[in-house]
């Protein structure tokens, strides 16, 4: 399992929703509150953003972040208007390897998966960056298309009944998430939208997303619909 959280917004650094947080994912890493399969994030972590030319920027690591101190002096100078960030639990015989951390990129989405699927039911791709559940997962709702993300979801979901499939993923002025067998809050602040895993503070206007869900942002609207068949 995982812990992920995605932003978009007026520009933030990436500490003020990463680091800083009294809950958030570098606490998440070592003591999540409402982490259901697990119980660290201690596999590596990756944050992933779009700087002011839109272009996607990565770091991600295969050693706990809360042990990273280069990237806890860099993150206040990064800022973004569309964030994904994610700290990771690996399964059991998946490899751990930074090109295994989310967030996985097709170039324009960076994508985080939350969850665990049975490796037969994805298709093999060249295109994946590692041979991880979560990367081959990827790779098939990129090549699907994040338009078809619900549909894509759905599908596997039914391939394989256990699976455990929530999604998060940006493209610079959208996020888009699934919940589909573990949690997922919303958090719309004067500044922009936060969609996480779990809360990082203790905010009231947290809001928990149900599950089967599919969750649009778009500048301040957020949408959510029930999965197609799940309903």
């Amino acid at each position: 399992m995982c812990r992920h959280l995605g932003w978009l917004g007026e520009p933030a650094s990436v500490a003020s929703l990463v680091c800083d947080p009294p809950s958030g994912l570098l606490v998440q890493s070592y003591a999540p509150r409402r982490q259901k399969h697990g119980l660290m994030n201690a596999d590596g972590w990756g944050v992933g953003f779009h700087d002011d030319e839109g272009v996607v920027r990565r770091w991600r690591s295969a050693a706990p972040l809360w042990g990273d101190a280069s990237f806890a002096s860099v993150a206040p100078a990064l800022r973004s208007r569309c964030v994904v960030a994610a700290v990771r639990s690996a399964s059991i015989g998946m490899p751990i390897e930074p090109s295994a951390s989310a967030p996985f990129t097709d170039g324009q989405w960076l994508l985080s998966h939350n969850g665990l699927v049975d490796r037969a039911v994805l298709p093999l791709s060249a295109r994946a960056e590692s041979t991880v559940d979560s990367a081959l997962l990827a790779a098939l709702i990129f090549a699907s298309g994040m338009d078809n993300l619900g549909e894509t979801v759905a599908a596997v979901g039914a391939d394989d009944p256990a699976a455990r499939l929530n999604i998060l993923a940006g493209n610079g002025t959208e996020l888009v998430a699934t919940t589909w067998g573990d949690t997922l809050s919303v958090l719309r602040r004067a500044d922009g939208v936060v969609l996480a895993s779990e809360p990082y503070d203790d905010d009231p206007q947290w809001q928990e997303i149900p599950d089967r869900h599919l969750v649009r942002v778009d500048g301040a609207h957020v949408e959510v619909t029930a999965l197609k068949g799940t309903a």
